[in-house]
């Protein structure tokens, strides 16, 4: 019986198993998935076969910069539960799988849980699996950043890793280094982590982006019965301007810098390469939430008692 892609990674998200070694049961089981799991099973590999089929949806974010290397990484780990994620065994791990990252420069999660973990002689993936074991939870290793050839980049980590961000800079060596720049790109990584702008500025933004939210302006506009008999020009205008607003929500430069609404982010930056005598700018940013877009998991504790009962 032939079998495909799809099936492989079907009975990955099935055991928790690697990919090559879910590729080889399905082989020697002839494309037969429930053989191929019992396979699995039967060599120890799918120990945590019931584990895998958990939400891990809590978990951390971390940063980890190697200077040296001019190298950060933005990683976001889950777990079950909150509890795990503050637990150290699993922060160590995580600590293990952005040093992997930075490292090995994998190009996705998938060829870097093949890599040897860093410090060890165990694969990501047999690593994890050995730590689902451990500590009792299903966990994932869901995306990462890699930033490298830059030190310019400002790390902010939120609520024990709630929320990490990555402010990237175009400066130089010498600006990177002084408390003035420092300072300046971690006000800056927390604004991004508290007011959440979608893109860098106004040129960021796509063109089909503000098509629509100009026909929902205008639609607006003609539901407002004080608004939609206005000569067209006036009715352009306002949108014209509401746009203009738009952009100030969306756009990090655009932002009124929390820690003093007389400026905007990106004059806040721009006084601070003034101070420091150097071309510094801010060429883009990454703001990880920990579960974000994730189904996470609603216990009833009576529906649980209930079904206990009976």
């Amino acid at each position: 019986m032939a079998f495909t892609a799809k099936d492989v990674q079907a009975l990955r998200e099935k055991t928790g198993v690697g990919m090559m070694d879910c590729k080889k049961a399905l082989t020697e089981a002839d494309g037969d998935m429930d053989k191929a799991v019992d396979l699995l099973r039967e060599r120890g590999l799918a120990a945590a076969t019931k584990k895998a089929g958990r939400v891990a949806a809590e978990g951390v974010v971390l940063a980890y910069q190697d200077l040296a290397a001019k190298v950060t990484v933005l990683v976001e780990v889950n777990s079950e539960t909150d509890f795990v994620g503050k637990n150290a065994e699993f922060q160590a791990f995580v600590l293990d799988v952005a040093k992997t990252v930075a490292a090995e420069n994998p190009a996705d999660v998938e060829t870097l849980l093949t890599l040897p973990l860093a410090g060890g002689d165990r694969t990501v993936e047999q690593t994890r699996q050995e730590k689902v074991l451990s500590i009792g939870e299903n966990l994932s290793i869901r995306r990462f950043v890699r930033i490298a050839d830059n030190a310019a980049v400002a790390t902010y980590i939120h609520g024990g890793g709630a929320v990490g961000v990555l402010a990237i800079f175009s400066a130089d060596d010498a600006a990177a280094a002084t408390e003035t720049f420092q300072s300046m790109g971690k006000n800056v990584a927390m604004q991004i982590a508290a007011m959440s702008p979608l893109y860098l500025d106004e040129a960021s933004v796509p063109a089909d982006v503000i098509v629509h939210e100009k026909e929902i302006l205008k639609a607006q506009l003609a539901e407002d019965e004080k608004m939609k008999n206005k000569p067209p020009k006036v009715l352009e205008g306002i949108v014209a301007g509401r746009i203009s607003k738009y952009y100030k929500e969306v756009c990090l430069l655009e932002q009124s810098y929390v820690k003093d609404d007389e400026l905007t982010v990106g004059q806040y930056i721009s006084a601070t390469a003034k101070e420091l005598g150097a071309a510094v700018r801010a060429v883009d940013f990454v703001r990880f939430v920990k579960g974000e877009g994730l189904q996470k998991k609603e216990d009833n504790f009576a529906d649980e008692v209930a079904s206990m009962i009976q």
